[in-house]
């Protein structure tokens, strides 16, 4: 027996995991700064106000721009990744996430706004590259790695909401050093990513010249493509709409604004069950077909249910929109995996999908809320969203096919 062999099997064995955990943990801690820096501002954006003077509707612009950046500077990320490679790429990012963190709070009402637009870039790339980056790394667990890190990014994003007026209402820490905390996360992150820094490059896929049978040429004539950006973008437009007005939509219908915060709760708490739970299935599926258009389904049923405005019903609606926002939030991040080629295909897509996504996601609540002002009503808004969930199921359905993008 070779116990000099033997011993470099059981090094090489325990190296690899290593460095499987330290890559799963790196991946994690990038998750969970994808929507903290943004859910952390709503609770304390009347402090925000008043204490710069600033007006309700600069005010609201805090929580717009990010979703603006994520719009125009998705398709962008996958080039800079094929430039400097993956891992630098994310590197880079949590660090200008962290710079933007820190101008955000601390140097007055310009650099506020500046250092929103910071924090927006820096997620975007995030957003875009964590699904071909899971593609290339864990292709044979797509499924249950996409629904760990949504379920991360979800729960911090839930945690930095709560936390916020508490951290603010600390002396000495104010709004400020409420919204800075975030930067220690993000701090974190960057450090302990460092090890992937340092091994081998193995994204150079995202980069590489895409072969003939690779698919990966102009996605933009892909109609699979276009089906899959529809879904993204139109439950982006849902989530982000119903995170907005949901609470005032309630409040007509009898509840007080306490009562109405716990509804957003419940919805919240339903997106981040089925976040984890859909993915771990639709990837053991033929297609995604029925999953994709159950989705759509329970959007359409929960928005029924809030027109209906029954005491009994509307508890069910609400949850039922949380189940839908966090299955189709999984369901779009794997198409961008199990609809494309290679990881490079994997990131242009997520890009083009993500930069229409949110720019939907932006202009939904804004057409929402001016829909209410001409009708003085929330009917007429929510018949629209019962359309957008019809066309959810439609693109659902589509995109659940069981094939390739061609383009």
């Amino acid at each position: 027996m070779d116990l000099g062999n033997t011993k470099a099997t059981i090094d090489h064995t325990q190296h690899n995991k290593l460095a499987f955990w330290t890559l799963v943990i790196g991946i994690i801690l990038i998750a969970s700064n994808l929507r903290a820096p943004l859910t952390s501002v709503g609770s304390v954006l009347s402090l925000i106000r008043d204490d710069l003077g600033i007006s309700n509707a600069l005010a609201g612009t805090i929580t717009t721009l990010p979703l603006l950046a994520f719009a125009f500077f998705s398709p962008f990320a996958p080039r800079i990744a094929k430039r400097i490679g993956m891992e630098w790429t994310f590197f880079f990012s949590l660090i200008l996430l962290t710079i933007g963190l820190i101008v955000r709070s601390f140097f007055g009402v310009t650099m506020l706004f500046a250092g929103t637009i910071l924090i927006g870039l820096a997620i975007a790339i995030g957003n875009v590259l964590l699904p071909s980056f899971i593609k290339i790394n864990f292709p044979l667990k797509i499924g249950i790695m996409t629904g760990a890190y949504a379920v991360f990014m979800n729960v911090f994003g839930a945690l930095a909401s709560g936390i916020s007026v508490p951290l603010a209402s600390i002396s000495g820490i104010g709004w400020e050093g409420s919204l800075a905390f975030w930067a220690v996360l993000s701090m974190i992150a960057a450090v302990l990513w460092i090890p992937q820094l340092l091994r081998k490059n193995n994204t150079d896929e995202v980069g590489a010249a895409p072969s003939e049978s690779s698919g990966s040429g102009n996605i933009w004539r892909s109609p699979l493509a276009w089906y899959i950006t529809t879904f993204m973008g139109l439950q982006s437009l849902m989530f982000y709409t119903m995170l907005t007005w949901l609470p005032e939509i309630l409040q007509t219908q009898g509840y007080n604004s306490s009562a109405a915060g716990w509804m957003l709760s419940l919805m919240q708490g339903g997106l981040i069950l089925t976040t984890f739970i859909v993915p771990v299935v639709a990837e053991k599926m033929a297609n995604q077909k029925v999953i994709s258009g159950l989705t759509g389904v329970s959007f359409l049923i929960g928005v029924i249910g809030l027109i209906i405005g029954n005491p009994i019903l509307i508890p069910v609606a609400v949850v039922l929109i949380g189940i839908a926002s966090g299955s189709a939030f999984s369901l779009s991040m794997m198409f961008f995996s199990l609809r494309c080629t290679d990881g490079k295909q994997a990131s242009d897509m997520s890009g083009m999908a993500q930069s229409f996504g949110y720019l939907m996601a932006a202009t939904g609540p804004v057409i929402f809320g001016a829909l209410h002002d001409v009708t003085d009503g929330w009917l007429l808004p929510l018949i629209v969203l019962g359309v957008v969930a019809i066309v959810i199921v439609i693109a659902g359905v589509e995109s659940g096919k069981d094939s390739k993008i061609q383009a």
